[in-house]
């Protein structure tokens, strides 16, 4: 069985209020990215990562991450104007071979390997895989102000990344969303649009999205405690 890996790593850093890409900031001496390529990087299981940049920061993931770092499993493919386009180019550079292919987010640095393994496994079996965690809070739906629904918790679920497919479905999902003009906020709504059943797995609440400035002090604080299956 081929598996691959899509690395979406195309955003800026505006909510960062930084000049530089997120991807490439420096946490506890390296870049960001740089963990999340080690954890794909060190699993057997996946042959081939894509991992899919901005067209401006080809240069800078070649010399400050890819060449520095000396991973051997990543392919660099140029993103598209928006993340769904930039996955889009990173499906259409996997190996025609591919059976389940695994997208995560480029600033998710502390997702695990069992995290991964087990995506894996859900997607052989159930086809479209997301991950994510069970919401803490009581959740409101709002209009113009007004409360007008509370949806049960129990039923309620935050999605995070790594999202994890038959190959062949999520191309078609892709390429079904271009043709429609649809943009969703993640993969696994394009498979949702072809009236295809995702099945949800737990991942886990330090497997944080770095797109804050906050979000880079609880980073460091969870290195501190030891999160992450990186090379340190």
């Amino acid at each position: 069985m081929k598996i691959a890996a899509v690395i979406a790593a195309g955003g800026r850093g505006r909510r960062m209020n930084s000049t530089l890409s997120k991807q490439f900031l420096m946490l506890k001496g390296r870049p960001i990215l740089y963990y999340t390529l080690s954890t794909f990087e060190s699993l057997e299981e996946i042959g081939e990562i894509i991992l899919v940049v901005g067209p401006s920061d080809i240069f800078l993931a070649e010399q400050e991450v890819l060449i520095p770092y000396c991973f051997k499993k990543v392919k660099l493919v140029e993103g598209g104007r928006e993340r769904q386009d930039s996955v889009y180019n990173g499906l259409r550079s996997c190996s025609p071979q591919t059976d389940i292919v695994v997208i995560h987010d480029g600033v998710r640095p502390f997702v695990t390997k069992t995290m991964i393994k087990n995506s894996i496994e859900a997607a052989v079996k159930y086809r479209a895989v997301g991950v994510g965690v069970p919401v803490k809070d009581t959740i409101k739906v709002v209009d113009k102000g007004l409360i007008i629904n509370t949806p049960a918790r129990s039923t309620l679920w935050a999605i995070q990344t790594p999202q994890t497919f038959e190959y062949n479905l999520i191309l078609r999902a892709h390429e079904e969303a271009r043709k429609s003009g649809f943009y969703g906020t993640d993969d696994t709504v394009l498979v949702e649009r072809l009236g295809y059943p995702v099945r949800m797995i737990e991942g886990a609440y330090e497997n944080i999205k770095i797109t804050t400035p906050e979000d880079m002090i609880v980073a460091e604080a969870f290195m501190n405690m030891g999160y992450g299956d990186f090379k340190r």
